[in-house]
């Protein structure tokens, strides 16, 4: 299944310990653009968008990772989000996997007709370490969602989420590790605890990126960012239910 990227809007504030080496902000500093200054862009209506023949440049059946330069329940965004969840009801077919740290922010942002949540929706809380799962899960699990997932990106120490898992609301878990200057540590023991957490409750798990410094056998492995994806293929922790 091809995956795409949207982001509707761009810009964001660092928010909790894993947003203190946000690439977005890197990039936006080389860029010199101001990172919290929250914007439309020119993208917003991307899966609408039909190339020369009239078909949809994102076809049925693929997904989309939304907000991955912000967060999809932002504040400022709150003008703009009614718009998007009708852009994402015109596309049943395509499968949106909606990006958030702000959990507390999701029951009054969500339509007017969600119920129980939309099917082609998967909303994917970040938690990036243990007081962060500890304050975010509970409430997560306790709202209307059809779909949720789980990234601990960046990983910043052993984390046990295992509670949460046997509620079997929680249908993914995701993990990496820190890319980019002043990247800090990821430990194999703390990537492996956790797929096995995953293992035991048959949840599926993806460790995706090793990021640059990926601890292992007490050693410290410096990885460049293009290859951190298939470092953390060959850890072989990914657990495909």
């Amino acid at each position: 299944m091809k995956k795409n990227m949207w982001n509707p809007w761009h810009g964001c504030h660092k928010y909790s310990e894993g947003c203190l080496n946000c690439y977005m902000f890197a990039f936006d500093k080389e860029r010199k653009i101001d990172s919290n200054k929250v914007h439309l862009t020119k993208d917003y209506n991307l899966p609408l968008k039909k190339d020369r023949k009239g078909e949809y440049q994102i076809k049925d059946g693929e997904q989309i990772s939304t907000c991955l330069t912000s967060d999809f329940f932002i504040e400022e965004a709150d003008k703009w989000r009614e718009e998007i969840w009708n852009i994402i009801r015109q596309r049943k077919n395509v499968h949106f996997n909606l990006f958030t740290k702000r959990v507390d922010r999701i029951t009054s942002c969500i339509p007017s007709d969600w119920d129980r949540g939309y099917e082609n929706v998967t909303i994917v809380l970040t938690a990036e370490n243990q007081r962060t799962a500890d304050e975010r899960l509970p409430i997560f699990l306790n709202i209307p969602i059809k779909h949720r997932a789980v990234t601990v990106s960046p990983m910043l120490e052993m984390i046990d989420i295992s509670k949460y898992l046997k509620t079997k609301k929680i249908e993914e878990v995701y993990c990496s590790g820190e890319n980019y200057s002043n990247a800090r540590i990821c430990d194999y023991e703390w990537v492996k605890a956790l797929s096995e957490q995953c293992k035991q409750n048959n949840v599926r798990f993806v460790f995706f990126s090793t990021g640059s410094k990926f601890k292992k056998d007490g050693k410290l492995f410096y990885i460049p960012y293009n290859k951190s994806k298939e470092q953390a293929h060959k850890a072989n922790l990914d657990y495909l239910n």
